[in-house]
């Protein structure tokens, strides 16, 4: 603590977390204390209305961003508060900001290294605190919400974009291009000793050198360091079955979430994941050594880290394919020696059933399963380019926040390109974080002549930020706008029948059509129990038949042109 500006963790009895507006005020009065070592200001407004803010730390008083870009700077990126019930990043990167102020020595290491922070990103839900939305969390007092003011999960929204939040956070990003960022988290789960446990961006997700280095670099330093500072790590414990004893699998973080979105703009991302029933001073005290030696190696290999995140943009200018599902490889895990406790099990009191509890009194070190490779599942065959009709304009407004360069056509032009007919979809039962998501999606990828009208979008990918648009635009992609639902209205058949009318017509194709004819007698075969149903029977006829077929039906309409 240092006596100058205390935080309210500090000042209190180590069970505190900041309110919003103290949070606001300290950074503050420290910018006005120490202009040249902290810039801090205004870069948005929540959903709900409330300012959101960005700070920035330099040793040598260089705050412009362009600057800082031009000069080939390290930045190393602290986002807190996402969820304000996880609230110790957001006490700790006060505690960082002011030693980096009060602190020459602690400034003048970050060298070159430039520090960027939000130092409360949910804003809206760290204004809702209580004491009783996190089931089994051991402290602080009162915290904050998880939702925000649309009752939104802000670490689901990060390609969705439904809050304000998630632009602001979209725009940040791609335009400080951090090179390491740490969004700092709480874990619910199985009980073990570790009180840190770690997510970080998926290394084969993330790809070539820049892949390698972080699994056999930089993670390997991350848990030998915290191990020296007296807070053993472990990778997130992500249970394969029902208990850690029996595997963890690595957490194939999708682009909804902070570190999978990372990886769209190779950034290494790092998600620190306290355990929930360890106390909020040790959880406090082991977020602040993550982020230290995180950001310590930041400084250290930032140089590195830049040239590899330049060669995997490089290497994407080059790809023939991208891959854009990657599936764990259930056959080939590696080992971590894991601490654990001994799972048991025992008659519920309330139920009919087993109930799982840890018993802290037997505790176990010994390897377990790993599954930590995630090779890649679908491949799709690279475009030159892609073509986003203008009509979509909510996929245009987010490839933009995040930096991709399109050009708007001047005239209509007609190209020979690959479209996808959307075979199938399988969607959510219930509303996930507002959308419809599409679970399951099959494609057929089909040519076609189609002409581009003045104004719609030109896509080349040739560029750095193209990983993100192939992740977005190809509807097979883990988080691809299509899955969120973004083009829902080709999947609608616009006109109808009259059944008495259509009867007869019905006949007519199936005698003048040799393919519908062909699928129908299939169709039939294969579903005897359907031909007492007259809807279904007509509507697979209406559906296959050419005669009054709706060309855009099913048609996505994104085109790739090679």
């Amino acid at each position: 603590m240092h006596p100058a500006m205390p935080t309210p963790y500090e000042k209190g009895n180590h069970n505190q977390t900041t309110e919003w507006s103290e949070c606001i005020a300290f950074y503050q009065e420290l910018a006005q204390r120490f202009p040249q070592v902290l810039r801090f200001e205004q870069i948005g407004v929540s959903d709900g209305g409330v300012p959101v803010h960005a700070g920035v730390v330099s040793a040598d008083g260089v705050f412009d961003r362009e600057q800082i870009k031009r000069e080939g700077r390290p930045v190393f990126f602290n986002n807190n508060g996402i969820h304000p019930g996880e609230p110790e990043g957001v006490d700790g990167c006060m505690a960082m900001v002011r030693d980096l102020c009060f602190e020459p020595a602690k400034l003048a290491a970050l060298g070159r290294t430039v520090l960027l922070f939000v130092p409360v990103y949910n804003v809206d839900g760290c204004l809702n605190r209580a004491n009783t939305s996190r089931v089994n969390q051991d402290g602080p007092e009162q915290f904050g919400f998880r939702g925000n003011s649309r009752h939104l999960d802000l670490n689901r929204d990060f390609i969705k974009c439904d809050t304000l939040n998630a632009r602001l956070f979209n725009e940040l990003l791609t335009s400080w291009d951090p090179d390491v960022m740490v969004d700092t988290h709480t874990s619910n789960g199985a009980d073990y000793p570790y009180t840190m446990t770690l997510i970080h961006t998926q290394a084969d997700k993330l790809g070539g050198e820049l892949g390698a280095f972080l699994r056999h670099t930089m993670l390997p330093h991350i848990y030998a360091q915290m191990d020296a500072r007296g807070w053993p790590t472990c990778p997130y414990v992500n249970p394969v079955k029902d208990s850690p004893d029996e595997g963890i699998a690595e957490f194939l973080e999708v682009p909804r979430f902070s570190t999978g979105f990372a990886a769209l703009h190779h950034v290494i991302g790092f998600m620190p994941e306290t355990h929930m029933l360890k106390p909020f001073a040790d959880r406090y005290e082991s977020m602040r050594a993550l982020v230290d030696v995180t950001l310590a190696f930041t400084v250290a290999h930032g140089e590195q880290i830049r040239a590899l995140r330049a060669a995997a943009r490089a290497q994407d200018r080059r790809r023939s394919h991208w891959p854009v599902t990657w599936k764990m490889d259930e056959q080939n895990p590696s080992t971590f020696r894991f601490k654990g406790y001994a799972a048991k099990r025992s008659p519920s009191l309330l139920g009919n059933y087993q109930r799982l509890w840890y018993d802290r009194s037997q505790p176990w070190e010994q390897d377990i399963a790993y599954f930590n490779h995630f090779p890649a599942d679908v491949t799709v065959r690279a475009p030159k380019a892609y073509i986003v009709p203008q009509a979509w304009r909510e996929a245009i407004e987010r490839l933009q926040w995040n930096g991709v360069q399109m050009r708007r056509l001047e005239t209509a032009t007609t190209f020979e390109a690959q479209y996808y007919h959307i075979v199938s979809v399988s969607s959510r039962p219930h509303a996930y974080e507002g959308h419809m998501f599409h679970d399951e999606v099959q494609v057929e990828a089909r040519q076609g002549r189609f002409t581009a009208q003045p104004g719609d979008y030109y896509i080349a990918l040739d560029q750095d930020n193209a990983r993100y648009a192939v992740e977005t635009l190809e509807p097979q992609a883990h988080d691809s706008f299509f899955r969120w639902g973004f083009f829902n209205s080709v999947l609608e058949k616009k006109e109808a029948y009259s059944d008495y009318v259509f009867e007869d017509l019905a006949l007519h194709m199936l005698e003048t059509e040799p393919a519908l004819k062909a699928k129908f007698e299939a169709w039939k075969a294969a579903n005897p129990a359907l031909l007492t149903d007259q809807a279904k029977v007509l509507d697979f006829i209406f559906e296959h038949g050419q005669r009054h077929a709706e060309p855009e039906w099913r048609r996505y309409p994104v085109l790739s042109i090679f």
